[in-house]
C-alpha cells in the first residue's frame, strides 16, 4: 500500500455517472439524505434525549465531527499532496478531496448503532447469550447457527453493523446499498477483522468490523483500496487500518470527549467554575505558551454568559486537539502507511496531557455513571431485550400461530426474506430491524405490542 494505490473512486455495487460533484461530494451528500442518517437524530448520544434543554444526539455528534473530519483531512492531505513522487492526480485527490472522504466517513462512523447508546449494543448481545438454550420448535436457540454466525449475534459491534448498512442489497431497494466509494467504505473500517479473530493486544483488533455475511464485501474494499493483509483463516481474513480510518477515528474522539463536557455543562451535571478548569488544563498542557493562555483567561472573563464561556474554551480545545493530531499523523505517516503503527492520534495526545487523563477519569465518574445515563440504559436494555424476544423466534419457526403470524406482518419488507434464506440471514433482518429504530419509535413499539398503548391511550 501506498499513497498513490490506496484510494479509489469507484462505488461498491454501481458505475459512476457523470457529476458535477466529485465522487467524494457525492458520497458525503448520498448519506446526508439516507433515512438511515437521518434516524440518528433520535439516538441518544450519551444523555437522555430531554424536551428542553440542547443535548447531542448520534445525529448532531455525526455532523460535529464531520466538521472536524473535514478539517483534519484537508491539514494532512495537503501535506500528502506535497509528496513527491506523485502523479498529479494524486495530488489533487490529496489536495481537494481527501477533506470530503474523510467528512463522509465521519458521517457514517455512527450509522450503525442501535437505539439507548451503547446499552443498546450490549442489550442485542445479551439476548441472544442470555437466550442459548431456549427451546423454539425442539431446538435450541444457538443451535440454529454456526460457530461463526453465533459469534456475530452474541457480540453485537455498532462498527461492523455500519458496514452491513452501508453495502447490504436489501430487498426491493438499489444494488450495493448506499453505493458508496471504496475510498468511503475503507475510512469507516476501525476494525478490520471478524468477530472471531479479535484480539485485544492490537488496537485495531480490539473489536470486530465486518459480519460473516459480509466478507466478500470487505475482500472487495480491501483489494480495490490495496489495504494490507494480516492474517487469514477459515473465517475470513483480517487486515491492517487503511490509513484514513485515524483521521476518521481522530475527529470523532476528539469531539466525544470534549463534547460530553459541554453537554454535562448545559444540563448542570458539571458547575461552570470545574469545566472552564478543565478546558485551562488540557489547553496549558497542550499549547503551554503564556501569552495563549493570558489571552484565552481574558477573553473568558469578558464573556458574561456561562454556556458561552464554554462554548469558547470546547472551541479553543478541539481547534487545539485538530492541530496536534495533525502533527502526529505527519510524524507517524511510514507507519501509518506500512500498517506498522499500533495506536491511534487521540491516545498519542493524551500521553502528553494530565489534564485529557483527569477529564476522562472525571467524564467516567460523573457523565457516564451519571443516574440519568444509566436509568436510560436500563430502560433501553429491557426495551431491545423485549424486542428480539417477540420477533427473532418467529422468524426462526416453520410453523406460526395465528398470532405469530400477524405479528410477522409487522416487519417491514425490507427486513423480511424469502424461506430459502438460512436462519442467520433472517436473524440479521430482525437486527436490522431492531438497530435501526429510534430511541422514541422502539420505546412505542414496545409499549404497543406489550399492550401499554391501546388506540392511543395508555
Amino acid at each position: 500500500m501506498d499513497w498513490s494505490n490506496c484510494i479509489s473512486h469507484e462505488r461498491i455495487g454501481q458505475t459512476n455517472s457523470i457529476s458535477s460533484r466529485s465522487q467524494y461530494q457525492r458520497d458525503f451528500d448520498r448519506l446526508i439524505f439516507s433515512s438511515a442518517f437521518r434516524r440518528l437524530q433520535n439516538k441518544t448520544q450519551v444523555f437522555p434525549l430531554p424536551g428542553n434543554t440542547f443535548v447531542h444526539n448520534r445525529l448532531t455528534h455525526s455532523l460535529e465531527v464531520a466538521s472536524v473530519g473535514r478539517s483534519l483531512g484537508s491539514l494532512i492531505g495537503n501535506d500528502i499532496s506535497n509528496l513527491k513522487g506523485l502523479k498529479s492526480e494524486i495530488k489533487e485527490f490529496y489536495k481537494y478531496d481527501l477533506s470530503s472522504v474523510i467528512a463522509a466517513g465521519c458521517l457514517a462512523h455512527d450509522i450503525g448503532n442501535p437505539p439507548f447508546g451503547h446499552s443498546g449494543e450490549s442489550a442485542i448481545s445479551e439476548f441472544f447469550i442470555t437466550n442459548k438454550d431456549t427451546l423454539i420448535e425442539g431446538l435450541i436457540l444457538s443451535s440454529y447457527f454456526e460457530k461463526h454466525e453465533w459469534s456475530d449475534l452474541t457480540n453485537f459491534e455498532g462498527n461492523a453493523n455500519a458496514l452491513h448498512i452501508l453495502t447490504n442489497e436489501y430487498p426491493g431497494k438499489l444494488q450495493g446499498g448506499l453505493a458508496l466509494t471504496y475510498s468511503t467504505l475503507a475510512s469507516i473500517i476501525k476494525y478490520p477483522c471478524n468477530s472471531l479473530s479479535i484480539d485485544k493486544s492490537q488496537k485495531h483488533l480490539k473489536k470486530y468490523g465486518y459480519l460473516k455475511k459480509d466478507q466478500k464485501i470487505i475482500e472487495n474494499i480491501a483489494s480495490n483500496t490495496n489495504m494490507i493483509l494480516q492474517d487469514e483463516t477459515n473465517y475470513g481474513k483480517t487486515y491492517k487500518r487503511h490509513p484514513f480510518v485515524y483521521i476518521v477515528e481522530a475527529a470523532d474522539d476528539i469531539c466525544y470527549r470534549i463534547i460530553d463536557l459541554e453537554d454535562a455543562h448545559r444540563i448542570k451535571i458539571i458547575q461552570t467554575s470545574t469545566l472552564i478548569d478543565i478546558f485551562l488544563e488540557i489547553i496549558t498542557d497542550l499549547k503551554p505558551n503564556n501569552q495563549y493562555i493570558k489571552r484565552t483567561k481574558d477573553t473568558i472573563n469578558k464573556i458574561s454568559d456561562n454556556n458561552e464561556k464554554i462554548s469558547y474554551l470546547r472551541a479553543k480545545t478541539i481547534n487545539i486537539l485538530v492541530n496536534l493530531a495533525h502533527d502526529i499523523f505527519n510524524k507517524n505517516e511510514n507507519k501509518i502507511i506500512n500498517g506498522t503503527w499500533n495506536n491511534t492520534l487521540f491516545d498519542c495526545i493524551q500521553n502528553e496531557s494530565k489534564g485529557l487523563l483527569k477529564s476522562q477519569h472525571y467524564s467516567v465518574k460523573n457523565i457516564y455513571n451519571h443516574p440519568s445515563v444509566i436509568q436510560l440504559e436500563i430502560t433501553g436494555f429491557n426495551v431491545l431485550q423485549e424486542l428480539l424476544k417477540t420477533f427473532v423466534p418467529i422468524v426462526l419457526k416453520n410453523n406460526l400461530t395465528s398470532l405469530e403470524s400477524k405479528t410477522l406482518h409487522l416487519i417491514p419488507d425490507q427486513f423480511t426474506h424469502n424461506h430459502d434464506a438460512n436462519e442467520y440471514i433472517k436473524t440479521l433482518g430482525i437486527i436490522d430491524f431492531i438497530a435501526g429504530m429510534t430511541d422514541g419509535f422502539a420505546t412505542e413499539y414496545y409499549r404497543k405490542t406489550k399492550g401499554i398503548i391501546i388506540n392511543g391511550h395508555e
